[in-house]
């Protein structure tokens, strides 16, 4: 398989520190939230992190798989990211991903969103290792009544 994209981000002092990537143009001072007894603050978080960066994969996806079947489609996708404390190994993450697809009916909507997830590589990357619930959020689709 041929790489067409890589990057590379470093993090010193993990959830209380910074991260840069080799460009220069992510340079984020990191802190532990104060949900998780952190001192919060205007900084961001690795779970913030991996749901900026989950969402706007997932809708690239979604837009790309309905570019193939020729739909015309709006989107919006919102990644929430959790942290839970597992009894047994340390920590999980669970994520719930929530879309909106206008342009087109609900069943188009859901089929594109379950194909959007089969195509996410991100999606791929934590498939059968993370929970992650799937939501179409309704509310900008065409809805057609006969």
């Amino acid at each position: 398989m041929n790489t067409i994209y890589e990057t590379k981000v470093t993090a010193t002092g993990g959830r209380d520190g910074r991260v840069t990537s080799e460009d220069g143009i992510l340079d984020l001072n990191v802190r532990i939230p104060n949900a998780m007894g952190g001192q919060g603050g205007n900084y961001t978080n690795p779970e913030q992190l991996f749901a900026a960066g989950y969402s706007a994969c997932f809708d690239s996806a979604l837009n790309h798989v309905a570019r193939l079947q020729r739909q015309k489609i709006t989107s919006k996708t919102t990644a929430k990211v959790g942290l839970q404390a597992s009894e047994t190994d340390g920590f999980n993450i669970v994520v719930t991903i929530d879309v909106e697809i206008g342009g087109v009916d609900t069943q188009v909507a859901n089929e594109l969103l379950i194909k959007a997830h089969a195509t996410c590589p991100y999606s791929k990357a934590i498939r059968n290792n993370v929970v992650v619930t799937l939501n179409l959020v309704d509310s900008n689709v065409i809805v057609h009544n006969e």
